[in-house]
């Protein structure tokens, strides 16, 4: 069974695997009480997929198929460990689960393709972020949003210590000395002990060295696949010698100060959320102003027509999409037209999820952005690559 956070990559997603394929997606609210609920949830959404499946699918290959999805089910410890949503995907070739920090609508779904729209909200959130919390005793990761943030399991790369990072190349203890005797034999005179270097150097170069290693293996392992701003969570004497040493484009120049191990996790994210905050909407405005300036030019669009044809041309560099907007609709793979839907029509796709799911596809940028700071009345804003 293979547990991901919404920050792996959506690549694998996108492309085409063979059906069926299961789609499930439920809310687990994490109060104690509402446990039991979740799993009672999931069960009842299995038995709907079950009864989905086509005829034509022999028994060898059904019970196949959803053998780990009945172990799931069955799995008491997992449901104990949840967030606020859960996504589970299933083929014959493919098995993944989503733990996510945002609540989804309870839907099933059993196709010939995964049905990933929940995902792609979730995932393409613009107020997601990462946390570094470093201590020479200890280094976690931690994936939040405005609302939460959960630590996530952090790549074997990434040292856990100080000494686990220099292992033998760890400084011998810093306060050893030797002792010179300057009498005569047999021991009777005075004895000089000489200190082996500076303690306070010492400790400087293996901190230094060890933030080194941690800022690499993160930059590696993490930040390259998640693109998510990063926050050092860490003593103060310490930001300055991190920072010194980083190479990680991700790394925010403001921090939270302190040691991260005397935070609650909900002080952590409170305090990590007042450093990205002002960051995150920077960025998005910087999005807002380049679709204003390209728009006039003709190298920017809010109509659902034009943006589909740009999409599946593959010339959408960037798309904000409005967190509330919904377009009831399809869009056509193969030609980019814009089938609309009435808002009443049961189970309809989502034209916005459409234009993401096409605009990811071709290696641009989506990002769900807060109602209203989307111009026009469209919850689009498309900027063009040419």
């Amino acid at each position: 069974m293979t547990t991901t956070k919404t920050h792996s990559p959506l690549a694998e997603l996108l492309d085409v695997h063979a059906g069926p394929c299961i789609s499930i997606y439920l809310p687990t609210p994490r109060g104690f009480a509402e446990k039991p609920h979740n799993h009672t949830r999931f069960h009842n959404l299995l038995r709907t997929a079950q009864s989905g499946l086509p005829d034509t699918l022999s028994d060898a290959a059904r019970d196949a198929l959803l053998e780990p999805l009945v172990e799931l089910a069955t799995n008491e410890r997992f449901w104990h460990h949840t967030l606020d949503g859960l996504a589970v995907l299933r083929s014959p070739e493919f098995f993944k689960i989503f733990k996510l920090q945002h609540a989804v609508p309870e839907t099933t779904v059993v196709s010939d393709s995964f049905h990933i729209r929940p995902l792609l909200r979730a995932a393409q959130r613009a107020d997601r972020f990462e946390v570094l919390a470093i201590t020479r005793e200890h280094v976690r990761l931690y994936q939040g949003t405005r609302d939460a943030l959960d630590e996530i399991e952090i790549d074997t790369a990434v040292p856990s210590s100080l000494e686990a990072a220099l292992g033998d190349q760890l400084t011998e203890s810093h306060d050893a000395a030797r002792t010179v005797n300057v009498g005569g034999p047999g021991g009777g005179g005075a004895s000089i002990r000489y200190g082996i270097g500076s303690k306070s150097d010492e400790v400087d170069k293996d901190t230094e060295r060890f933030f080194r290693v941690v800022d690499r293996a993160v930059h590696e392992h993490h930040s390259k696949r998640s693109h998510l701003p990063l926050i050092l969570a860490a003593l103060p004497e310490h930001h300055a010698v991190f920072r010194a040493v980083s190479h990680n484009p991700q790394l925010l120049p403001d921090g939270v100060n302190g040691n991260p191990e005397a935070f609650s996790l909900e002080q952590l994210r409170e305090k990590a959320w007042a450093v990205v905050q002002p960051a995150l909407d920077s960025q998005v405005q910087d999005q807002l102003d380049e679709f204003g300036s390209s728009h006039p030019r003709g190298l920017a669009s809010d109509d659902y027509s034009e943006v589909a044809l740009a999409a599946l041309a593959g010339r959408v560099r960037t798309l904000l999409l409005d967190d509330t907007r919904r377009a009831p609709g399809r869009v056509d793979r193969l030609t980019g037209e814009v089938h609309r839907a009435s808002n009443d029509e049961d189970h309809a796709d989502d034209i916005l999820d459409d234009l993401a799911e096409m605009t990811l596809r071709c290696g641009g940028t989506v990002q769900i952005v807060d109602a209203g700071r989307v111009p026009g009345i469209t919850g689009i804003a498309a900027v063009f690559r040419f």
